[in-house]
């Protein structure tokens, strides 16, 4: 007999469709898996920054920007949402040292102008290393310095803090759009400064700040943490890294799913070859080995190509993040080899254990029996899958369960729980076909002249194998439109439901900027007839739980009278009027949630207070935060103002008398219905193009994968096609069935992907309503019905495509031929 390794070139050189089908799945699934490697982990590290804002400047002072709490397990840290300026006493010791200069930044907005511009004043533009390119440096208060070429000395600009002439510009450095003030003019604009630059030698600056906490001396490549967001790579990398890790995983999943499958069904196509081998005298043994060596030779080729593809593709991807705005512009693929090691093992492996489990059932058939099932499916489930198909149903019911309901609203939960969901539904297929294809071919069957529906149904029922084979693309496709776009619009859904449940206002104030609302605007608003009106401000407020976890909550401070003429809380317990300087308005989420109770906090600005909870927030979405008062969010300015309606008030004036008091500030006064739709959008750009890479790239190569399939199904039904040419079918008749059963076979996967994602959402309904949160269920039937279609169209085309040239061929001849 044959040796195996002489038996399986032979076979591969025989089955050139199986061996094209099975090579192309690998390769592509080991070139996303390289993909997605090489970009995690260039994700892992960021180029080195040099100070931008003041790479000339001697020494930099900055204040408290962190607070640091000690905990038996080491001190624990969280980014102040109010930084600290460095202590008055301190400044006027540090001018005995040198020249300190303040530094002040500060929001610009002006008409034609770019729209990120920032203030500072003009003796910190030497820190840049700024020089005057053209013009003067500015004098008076209405005089100012610009960067770049946008505006041209003479030129007037409309600011929301007056008209302003520029008298000089300098060049534009890269990293700002700045407006340079006189030191006075910007000192009145932003009163408050969190750093400085001392002309000190840095020894004698430490000796000064010595025993202050928090203040920092930052000299050489430190200085670079004065610069606006200092940790803007950090958290780049962060996002990227959770960007890249999802997409990863959900890469994976689909890669390993479709492999397995792919090979499973190549070989499944074989029993008849296995069944005459077996009578020839083969063991069940070689016939083990054969199929494991050509795994084996496949994989070990298409992984080294998936390799080489992934490799060319990286570049790309990473090109293509960094021009969605995913990425910094620094973002580039590294020169990292473990992602290749990976990929190349990761295929190998899939490769072998897909033939594996299939030949196994081949293996230990006997001759005849092999034989006998050569044409019919007679038993397609075995009794390792049932288990494993069970088993893992039981699970995707059971996590729920274990599962707090708030993290079944995370990100990477509602991604992973599909999965295995969708591999329990692929591995019970074969029991689901049966019912589904005859639920989507009885009535057209009974409706329609001809045999064409009575052909689909008994031709799939008949080969469930290459039923569910086929489907099986489709089912991941449609499972993971459904679960993740859905979960996401499910999401946005609920959360702007309960935003607005929790407002009772006619109409909110926003202002165009971070800066807030100045007093006089406030006073303004508060002087329009018939308004009540609220105003808070954004704060955050940090605890320590369990004694060793600092945890920051996002805060509202507000005056608790106006809020609760504006506001309608999710109350667990207590009372919003119940709040005052002492107290505080906490959610189910604390470790001490019980009014009354004193909970040790630390404030906006670092400082340590121990308040009584007043009231008790539902848990929700997660949206629902702290409330304080404004006397415990020092300096906070005002971001939103909440208006509600006096009795008799007529909402039309009210609305013009708003208008009014805010035009000067540039804020914008919209219905409660409009700020919700703005302040909570179905997603945002970089939400969308995020989505599109998790999910883009999965769908692509699910749909590529279906091609493959089909190709592989419809190449295995020649004696099939010779049947019905020579029973009487014409060539348009075979045809059309070919196409017809291609779309019978996508629509059974897109029914059992809809179930999965039905249920997937169902289980984030319930989790919605056990953390008293609005329950909407958002299933996106656009995408949903065009993933379905392009399934549709791909399977057709390809089922039609590969049938049409052994169609062309005569009756007798397509009964002559060999499978």
């Amino acid at each position: 007999m044959l040796s195996v390794a002489l038996q399986a070139l032979h076979t591969l050189r025989a089955r050139r469709t199986t061996l094209v089908g099975s090579f192309t799945a690998l390769a592509l699934g080991v070139a996303l898996l390289t993909v997605m490697g090489l970009a995690l982990a260039s994700s892992l590290e960021a180029p080195p920054r040099a100070p931008e804002r003041f790479v000339a400047a001697p020494v930099v002072v900055k204040g408290a920007d962190t607070l640091r709490v000690s905990t038996p397990i080491g001190t624990r840290t969280q980014p102040l949402a109010r930084p600290r300026a460095v202590p008055a006493a301190v400044v006027t010791e540090l001018r005995q040292l040198g020249r300190v200069t303040l530094d002040r930044t500060f929001p610009v907005r002006a008409e034609n102008a770019p729209g990120d511009l920032v203030g500072h004043p003009w003796p910190v533009a030497a820190f840049a290393s700024y020089e005057i390119a053209s013009g003067r440096a500015p004098r008076t208060d209405r005089e100012v310095v610009v960067t770049g070429s946008w505006a041209e000395p003479g030129r007037t600009l409309r600011t929301e803090h007056g008209d302003v002439t520029v008298v000089g510009t300098v060049a534009d450095r890269g990293f700002e759009h700045a407006v340079f003030y006189t030191a006075a003019r910007a000192a009145r604009l932003a009163p408050r400064s969190t750093q400085l630059v001392v002309a000190a030698r840095p020894a004698a600056v430490r000796n000064a700040v010595r025993g202050v906490p928090g203040v920092q001396v930052l000299t050489g490549d430190g200085r670079r943490l004065a610069d606006p967001d200092p940790d803007r790579d950090r958290e780049a990398l962060t996002a990227l890294n959770a960007l890249f890790g999802t997409a990863g995983g959900v890469t994976a999943f689909v890669s390993v799913f479709v492999v397995a499958s792919t090979f499973a069904f190549a070989v499944a196509q074989r029993r008849r070859e296995f069944g005459l081998l077996r009578t020839a005298g083969a063991t069940p043994g070689q016939l083990r080995g054969t199929v494991l060596a050509e795994a084996l030779l496949v994989g070990a080729l298409a992984s080294a190509a998936g390799c080489a593809l992934g490799g060319y593709g990286a570049p790309r991807l990473a090109r293509w993040t960094v021009d969605g705005g995913l990425a910094p512009g620094w973002f580039r693929i590294g020169a990292r080899t473990w992602p290749y090691g990976a990929a190349f093992s990761a295929g190998l492996l899939v490769a072998l254990l897909g033939a594996a489990a299939a030949s196994w059932r081949a293996g230990r058939t006997g001759p005849a029996e092999a034989l006998r099932e050569a044409d019919v499916d007679s038993r397609p489930m075995t009794r390792g899958r049932r288990l494993c198909g069970a088993g893992l149903l039981v699970t995707a019911a059971v996590l729920p369960l274990l599962d707090d309901p708030g993290d079944l609203l995370h990100r990477k939960t509602y991604v992973s729980r599909p999965m295995v969901l969708i591999t329990a539904v692929a591995l019970l297929s074969p029991v689901l076909v049966r019912p589904l294809v005859g639920l989507l071919t009885r009535a057209p069957a009974a409706r329609l002249p001809g045999a064409t529906w009575l052909l689909v149904r008994e031709h799939a029922v008949a080969g469930v194998r290459r039923t569910a084979a086929v489907a099986a693309p489709v089912l991941v496709t449609v499972a993971l439109t459904g679960s993740l776009l859905g979960a996401t619009a499910t999401l946005n859904a609920a959360r702007a439901a309960e935003t607005r449940d929790r407002t009772t206002a006619a109409f909110v104030l926003t202002p165009p900027d971070d800066a807030g609302f100045d007093a006089a605007t406030l006073r303004a608003a508060r002087a329009v007839p018939g308004a009540e009106v609220s105003g808070t401000s954004a704060s955050a407020v940090y605890v320590l739980e369990d004694g060793v976890a600092l945890v920051r909550s996002e805060a509202r401070a507000a005056d608790p009278a106006a809020l609760a003429a504006t506001a309608r809380l999710p109350l667990a317990a207590g009372r919003t009027a119940d709040l005052d300087d002492g107290s505080i308005i906490v959610n189910e989420e604390w470790e001490r949630h019980t009014v009354g109770q004193r909970v040790r906090v630390w404030l906006g600005d670092g400082t340590r207070r121990t308040l009584r909870v007043a009231a008790v927030l539902r848990t929700g979405t997660g949206d629902n935060g702290v409330y304080i008062t404004p006397a415990n969010a020092s300096g906070a300015a005002v971001d939103r103002v909440d208006v509600a309606l006096r009795d008799g008030a007529d909402a039309g004036a009210v609305a013009a008398g708003l208008r009014k008091a805010v035009r000067a500030s540039g804020g914008r006064v919209r219905t409660a219905d409009q700020w919700v739709a703005a302040a909570h959008p179905q997603s945002d750009r970089t939400t969308r193009l995020g989505l599109l890479l998790v999910l883009g790239i999965a769908l692509v190569y699910t749909g590529i994968s279906l091609v493959n399939t089909t190709v592989m199904a419809t190449a295995d039904r020649v004696r099939e096609l010779a049947a019905l040419r020579l029973a009487g079918a014409t060539r348009a008749q075979v045809l059309r069935l070919v196409g017809t059963e291609a779309v019978t076979v996508v629509a059974v996967g897109a029914l059992l992907g809809l179930l999965v994602a039905v249920v997937e959402l169902a289980g984030m309904r319930q989790a919605l309503r056990l953390l008293s949160a609005p329950d909407p269920v958002r299933l996106p039937w656009p995408a949903l019905g065009a993933a379905t279609g392009a399934c549709a169209v791909l399977a057709a085309t390809a089922a039609v495509a590969t049938a049409w040239p052994a169609v062309r061929r005569g009756a007798a001849e397509l009964a002559g031929l060999r499978q």
